[in-house]
This record gives C-alpha cells, sequence and structure tokens, in this order.
C-alpha cells in the first residue's frame, strides 16, 4: 500500500476517533450530570421530609406531653392528629412507654408489647434520632416525648415514613432525564460528524494535493491555510516539494550531463581512431599525439565511472569501514603532493599548514577521497593567482580540517543544496571543467560515515570555507 493510502486512511481513523471522542463525551456528559442531579434530588428531598416529619411529630409531642397523652390515650384530637401523620406520610407511628411497652401503633399489630431498641434507649437518655434507610426506602425518627414539669423522659414517640413518593420523583425525573439525553447523544453525534469533517477537511486537501505530486505534478505550491498548524504542514510540505523539484531538477541535469560527458569521450576518441586509421604511414608524431588525446579522453571517461562507483559503494546499507590508526599529518602531505601539479597548471597556491601532529581512527580510503575532493573543487574552482589553504587542528575529543580558497564562491542560496547529488552550482563551468556534481555528495556521505560532520561558508567572488570535525577515536 501506497503512503497516502496509508496517509488517507490515517484521516479516516482520524476522523472516526473524533466522532468517538466527542460521541463519549456526548453520552458520559449527561449521565454524570443525571447522576449529580438524581442524587441531589434525593438527599434535597429526604432532608426536606425529616424536617417536614420532625416538625410535625414535634408539635404532636407537645400536645402529648401537656395532655399525658403517654398514660392516656383516650384523647380522640391527638390519636386523630396520629393517624392523620400516618396517612399523610404513608407511615407508622408507635408510642412507647416509659417500661418501654408499646402503648399505640397505628399499624395495630405490636400494641402491647415490648420494644427496646438503640434508637428507643437513646431517646429516653434525651436525644432525636433520624435515620434513612435507602435499601428498605424509609424515614425513622425517635423522639422523646418529656414531663413538662420535671423534664423526665415519660416516653417516646417512633415515625416511619415511606420514601415511595420521592423515589417515584426519581424514577420521573430519570426518566425525562433519559429522553433529554437520547435526544442530546443525537444532537452530539451530528456535530460530531460534522465537527470531524471541518477538522480533518484542510488535511484531506493536503493529500489531494500530494496526490497531485505523487501524479507528477510539483509545480505549484501547496495553500491550505485553514488553521496554523496545518498551515505549519503545508509549509512544511513545500519546503519538501522544493528540495524534491531541485534533486528532480538536478538528476535530469545530471542524466544530461553524464550522457554528454559519457558520450563525448567516446565521441572524441572515434574520430581520433578513425583518423588513424584512415591514414596511411601515419608520421609518428602525429601517432603519438593522438594517442595522448585518447589517453586523456579514457582517464576522463574514468574518472566520471570511478564517481559514480565511489557514490554507489557508500550508498550500500553494508558499506563498511576499513578503520585503523592513520596520521592525518601525514595523509594531508600526501593529498597535497598529489595535487600539487593540478595546482600549478591552475596557477594556484597551495598551502597546508598543520597546528599539531594528529593520529585517528579512520578509514583511509574514504576520508582520503572526502579531503581530495574538497581541495581539488578549491583548486579547480579558484581564480588565477589565487590560493588554497588547508589546515589541520585537533583536540581532545575531534581533528579538524579547513579548506579555504580565494575561488569564485558559491551563491547564499546553493548552500542547502551543494550536498545533494547531481547538484551544481556553475552548470556551465562544471562541464568546462568536467565535474559529474556527485563529489560533494561524496565527501559528505564519507565524513558521516566517521561520525563527523561537515559545514561550508561561502560568498560569491571571495572564496569558500569547509570545515571537516572528525572524531579522533572511531565511534561504532
Amino acid at each position: 500500500m501506497g503512503k497516502l493510502e496509508r496517509l488517507k486512511k490515517l484521516i479516516k481513523s482520524l476522523r472516526f476517533r473524533l466522532v468517538l471522542t466527542f460521541l463519549a463525551i456526548g453520552i458520559l456528559t449527561p449521565f454524570i450530570l443525571q447522576y449529580s442531579m438524581l442524587t441531589s434530588y434525593m438527599k434535597k428531598a429526604v432532608s426536606d421530609r425529616t424536617i417536614d416529619i420532625l416538625s410535625q411529630t414535634k408539635l404532636l409531642v407537645n400536645q402529648m406531653a401537656n395532655n399525658d397523652y403517654i398514660h392516656d390515650t383516650s384523647s380522640e384530637v391527638i390519636s386523630s392528629q396520629i393517624d392523620q401523620i400516618s396517612n399523610i406520610y404513608d407511615g407508622r407511628v408507635i408510642l412507647v412507654d416509659d417500661s418501654f411497652h408499646i402503648v399505640k401503633d397505628t399499624y395495630k399489630l405490636d400494641e402491647g408489647k415490648t420494644i427496646i431498641s438503640e434508637e428507643v434507649v437513646k431517646s429516653f437518655r434525651g436525644e432525636e434520632i433520624n435515620n434513612y434507610d435507602s435499601e428498605n426506602r424509609y424515614i425513622e425518627l425517635t423522639v422523646p416525648i418529656s414531663n413538662l414539669e420535671t423534664q423526665k423522659t415519660e416516653g417516646v414517640i417512633l415515625v416511619s415514613v415511606s420514601t415511595d413518593s420521592i423515589l417515584a420523583g426519581k424514577t420521573y425525573i430519570r426518566r425525562n432525564a433519559f429522553v433529554l439525553q437520547c435526544a442530546f447523544v443525537i444532537i452530539i453525534l451530528a456535530f460530531a460528524v460534522r465537527l470531524s469533517d471541518v477538522y480533518t477537511k484542510p488535511l484531506r486537501r493536503v493529500v489531494e494535493k500530494l496526490s497531485g505530486v505523487q501524479a507528477g505534478y510539483i509545480q505549484a505550491n501547496i495553500e491550505v491555510n485553514d488553521y496554523s498548524e496545518v498551515y505549519d504542514i503545508t509549509q512544511e510540505v513545500n519546503r519538501m516539494l522544493a528540495r524534491m523539484k531541485v534533486l528532480d531538477d538536478s538528476r535530469q541535469e545530471f542524466v544530461s550531463n553524464v550522457s554528454h560527458e559519457l558520450k563525448t569521450p567516446l565521441t572524441s576518441m572515434k574520430v581520433l581512431a578513425d583518423s588513424l586509421t584512415g591514414q596511411e604511414e601515419v608520421p609518428i608524431e602525429l601517432y603519438k599525439e593522438f594517442m595522448s588525446d585518447i589517453a586523456a579522453e579514457i582517464e576522463r571517461e574514468n574518472k566520471i565511472i570511478n564517481d559514480l562507483l565511489s557514490l554507489v559503494k557508500m550508498d550500500k546499507t553494508e558499506a563498511t569501514l576499513n578503520i585503523e590508526t592513520v596520521s592525518v599529518n601525514d595523509l594531508l602531505e600526501l593529498i597535497m603532493k598529489r595535487l600539487q601539479p593540478i595546482a600549478k597548471q591552475q596557477n594556484v597556491d597551495l598551502v597546508l599548514e598543520s597546528f599539531r601532529p594528529v593520529s585517528a581512527e579512520v578509514d583511509e580510503v574514504k576520508l582520503t577521497l572526502a579531503i581530495t575532493n574538497l581541495v581539488e573543487n578549491a583548486i579547480k574552482y579558484n581564480k588565477p593567482e589565487g590560493w588554497v589553504h588547508v589546515s589541520l587542528n585537533a583536540d581532545h575529543q575531534y581533528f579538524y580540517v579547513k579548506v579555504e580558497d580565494s575561488g569564485i564562491g558559491i551563491p547564499e542560496e546553493s548552500l542547502e543544496y551543494i550536498y545533494e547529488r547531481f547538484y551544481r552550482v556553475d552548470k556551465s563551468h562544471s562541464r568546462e571543467i568536467g565535474g559529474t556534481g556527485l563529489g560533494l555528495a561524496i565527501t559528505r556521505n564519507a565524513v558521516l560515515m566517521h561520525r563527523g560532520a561537515i559545514k561550508a561558508y561561502s560568498e560569491e567572488d571571495k572564496g569558500t570555507t569547509f570545515n571537516v570535525r572528525i572524531p579522533l577515536n572511531y565511534i561504532a
């Protein structure tokens, strides 16, 4: 599956997760609100019912105390009030005298029996007890009945009231809340689908543009400015596309250049060979001249092929380094010695400056190739009567090679791309010199394989400086 297809699936997955997230919020929020509301309702309703019954009971207790009802239950008015409380609140009222005998029970079940419970005992000590039994769904109050003169507790009144009416109200509220919750979930679902579509639309537009890029249309920038995050993404994508375009143009230019470079020596050699074979009794001087020209063309062809092979070898994931302890001073001196004839031919002054002896664990062949490319470029792209200064220094961790020149320089806008394969700053000049656009790519690869770094600083018509930093001890 292509990367774009995976990206499309990721966006679909993102939309699905957004919908699920909003839906979860839409479901959980009403549930939490419903639970909080019903819990609060029950607490408030039970509390209000308890206070109401307690106030009614206290009024009744005062009348009982005034009429000594605990010892004489003949008062029809008080009995009527007791029955009224029982009926109104769907409850039960029990009167207990100081001998713990039940003298009155509105249910007519336990009159004459003895009752001893923790609540009754505490009430005889003067405490008022109220309790809500949520499991059996009733409120129970125990209130002492005291003699008005002696303040002695002569009896206790127990009131048990059903909370079924409160629970019925709770059920009604829950039912209505469920209907509202269902409506809320439907609204949230529609909102979530719409919102996920709005949020992912910019990403889908980016994918559409990238589909066009995949099809080969990379000329226009992607402009999706809906959100700052998406804008940042599109800017990064545009930068990537710009690099792709530069690389693509460079590759096309490379194919053209290499085709030309490989074809030109072959054409020259064929012309020279045909000239020799087409003549009889060729003078030895002309023969030598033609053969010398053929050898030069072969060398030119060999240079292009070697650059290509070097890059391919470094590209392989299994590429390894032949690490050994090398005197970097001796290595640089050997490189300078090899390139001195080219410098003289270009009339360029070549100078090496070593600040201290340096030994490092490196691959001598690859490091030689990297530094040779830098110095050779500094010579070839220099000015007449110019100079190239190579210096070597080190600290306790790295050694540093600096290659400075007084050459034509590199434009600022090209510095970002000089390590790209096939990229050449001055294409016409590079073709004249015979460059393939692979030298700096090879150099950078070799430096990175040594866990090093390379940086370039340049100004047009004032020269270029390359700084190379490589660890003294190889980091596997």
